[in-house]
């Protein structure tokens, strides 16, 4: 009788301390997720929005599409929204400096080193959101900036990982970067095969990378067609490719999906 009422008020005294610890201790707490929309201070169009939907639907989407057609500011946007509503810790951000890589001589941290590549896509992100937000989650790691020559041996979880300026990542490259993707992860590669800047355009891999979404599950091409820009850059697109076409000029005709008027 006596181990009984023992036994009862050790009980009793833990369960009201673990009660009293149920919203300060870590291992009680639950994470804040937002439910309601984020407000963006820029609102997707519908053709966008669609392809936002198979972006959520797949674990690595190549975004194709000309100059000014939002590529980099959708991937922005879903990486944003995805790391406040915490299905993410953390955005991964890469893209080419140059053929080879080699970004050594530049002076500064690597964050310095990168930050001329990069500010393309800072400003698509402080277009979306208060530039004092994005530039405390670049602060705090949240959103980290890796050059495509550092991403070999790294597993990306819990990431939303976006690849920009992908015409310009080499095959070899392409696979390196493709084959990070870990656990609860996605990866958004975008890129314009009208804009290869390596010596070879054959050395691209974005188009191989393009037409490969059709044999893997999980992954999906898509390609933008709406221009965001001045109406003169659709008109000056076409001319150019029209150039090249006649032989007027070198450059790359592209085939991921864009159709010519």
């Amino acid at each position: 009788m006596y181990n009984k009422i023992i036994s009862y008020i050790i009980f009793t005294k833990l369960t009201k301390y673990m009660s009293s610890k149920s919203h300060t201790d870590e291992v009680f707490r639950e994470k804040k997720v937002l439910k309601n929309p984020i407000k963006f201070k820029l609102q997707l169009n519908e053709e966008q929005k669609q392809a936002k939907e198979q972006i959520l639907n797949n674990t690595l989407t190549v975004l194709a599409g000309s100059a000014g057609s939002g590529k980099t500011l959708l991937a922005c946007q879903v990486a944003l929204d995805g790391l406040f509503r915490k299905q993410y810790e953390k955005v991964i951000i890469t893209r080419p400096t140059v053929s080879k890589e080699d970004i050594g001589f530049l002076p500064g941290d690597l964050r310095e080193k990168m930050d001329p590549w990069v500010q393309p896509i800072y400003q698509n992100m402080f277009l979306l959101y208060d530039k004092v937000k994005i530039e405390k989650f670049i602060e705090e790691g949240k959103i980290e900036i890796v050059p495509v020559s550092f991403m070999r041996g790294r597993t990306f979880v819990d990431s939303m990982v976006i690849v920009d300026e992908a015409q310009n990542v080499t095959h070899e490259q392409m696979e390196m970067i493709t084959t990070r993707i870990g656990l609860r992860s996605k990866m958004v590669i975008c890129g314009d095969d009208h804009q290869v800047d390596l010596k070879s355009k054959r050395e691209s891999g974005f188009r191989f990378l393009y037409a490969a979404a059709r044999k893997v599950k999980n992954m999906v091409s898509i390609t933008l067609k709406q221009n965001h820009r001045d109406p003169i850059v659709e008109e000056l697109i076409g001319i150019y490719e029209d150039a090249v076409e006649r032989g007027i000029m070198s450059g790359s005709s592209g085939t991921s999906g864009r159709n010519k008027k």
